[in-house]
């Protein structure tokens, strides 16, 4: 495959905050701290467009009409900027939103910035919060929280498979393993599986490293039609997708087989002229084990009911067959909800530019998957990056 035959956008600059349990900075000083990075980083200063990604400030901040704020605070007042929520997917939908605009012709250079500042309030108001993204009708109203909806899918997935409860625990080692080497982590501590299987259970079958954690942070992407007037290897945003599924799990004929996960995996495939064959890297929303579990599943990395198994055998290892949450992922990085799509996207780029230093996965990795997800994956966007 010739990556110059390949129709795309490229990444031009990136800009990332450490994550944080509770940052200092306000919300807009965050997001224009990660803009100002990511221009710097890509030698430009004026956009077409800012694409911000952001779930709850509107909810927990009392602040909508985030695009304006976040533009004057960074130095870019007139430019272009609107706010896109899909949940914990708004990473991600921000992301395809930049993407499009670029192929569009419309805009030469936008940049997109995730956003999430969640920790100045009660943990329980939080996870409150979040749950307004599931079908509060028939879950959030009734006290369905993330947390217990994923133990539910977590159950079904146990008593269908009939797999032994602890076969979870690999996803949390290898997400700490990552993270501990990120400077840009909430956790950087390494943990055993006997660590993982002495922890808490938080609901159900679902333990303490099971889950992402509340946290605080901003990160940002540029993307640009032309290359990057830059020595290091260039990068190419391939192919953008998205599909949804029935937000209330119940309404799922066959919540186990991860139908939004698989429609946008798909399309992504098809528009990139890959198959999972050919991916290097995966950064997969990995906001619970059971959703990694089911992602690599729905993708075609492992037949339904052995997704596990590419944990428990080290193929999700930064030397292994398929890995993920290289720096860490949504559990050890740290899961700030608007950013997280953002993060992803330019973890995936340092690792095939080759610059994610201590995090460098083996060999020479030329195609990465990232795919973020709103809900107990009821909408889910799929952007694949190809290395020249």
């Amino acid at each position: 495959m010739n990556f110059t035959d390949q129709k795309g956008v490229y990444v031009s600059g990136i800009g990332q905050l450490k994550i944080e349990k509770e940052s200092k900075l306000s919300i807009r000083e965050m997001g224009a701290l990660a803009i100002n990075r990511a221009m710097d980083d890509a030698d430009i200063d004026k956009l077409d467009a800012i694409y911000l990604g952001n779930m709850l400030s509107g909810i927990i901040s009392n602040q909508q009409h985030l695009g304006p704020l976040v533009a004057c605070q960074a130095g870019l007042k007139g430019t272009e900027s609107v706010t896109l929520e899909a949940a914990c997917g708004s990473g991600g939908a921000a992301l395809r939103a930049g993407y499009m605009a670029i192929m569009s012709g419309l805009c030469d250079n936008v940049v997109v910035c995730g956003l999430e500042k969640m920790s100045h309030h009660d943990k329980n108001f939080v996870s409150q919060s979040i749950a307004t993204a599931s079908d509060w009708e028939k879950e959030g109203s009734n006290g369905e929280t993330f947390v217990t909806l994923n133990s539910k899918l977590m159950d079904m997935y146990i008593n269908k498979y009939k797999i032994n409860p602890d076969s979870f625990g690999m996803f949390g080692v290898n997400a700490h393993h990552n993270g501990y080497s990120n400077s840009n982590a909430l956790f950087q501590k390494k943990i055993t599986l006997d660590q993982y299987l002495d922890s808490k259970f938080i609901s159900g079958r679902v333990r303490l490293y099971d889950a992402s954690p509340i946290c605080d942070g901003a990160a940002a992407i540029v993307l640009s039609k032309h290359p990057p007037h830059k020595k290091k290897k260039q990068v190419k945003i391939t192919a953008s997708s998205s599909a949804t599924e029935h937000v209330g799990i119940n309404d799922r004929t066959s919540p186990l087989a991860a139908e939004g996960i698989k429609q946008s995996g798909q399309k992504a495939y098809k528009m990139a002229g890959i198959t999972a064959k050919d991916v290097d890297v995966f950064e997969l929303h990995d906001a619970y084990s059971i959703i990694s579990t089911l992602s690599l599943e729905a993708m075609g990395f492992a037949e339904p009911g052995e997704g596990w198994k590419l944990a428990a055998d080290g193929d999700i290892f930064l030397e292994g067959k398929i890995p993920i949450s290289t720096f860490g992922g949504l559990k050890a990085r740290g899961h700030a909800i608007g950013a997280s799509g953002v993060y992803q996207a330019i973890e995936t780029y340092l690792q095939l530019t080759g610059t994610a230093g201590n995090n460098q996965i083996k060999n020479e990795p030329r195609i990465g998957l990232v795919q973020s997800i709103g809900g107990t994956a009821s909408t889910t966007l799929t952007h694949v990056l190809m290395a020249e």
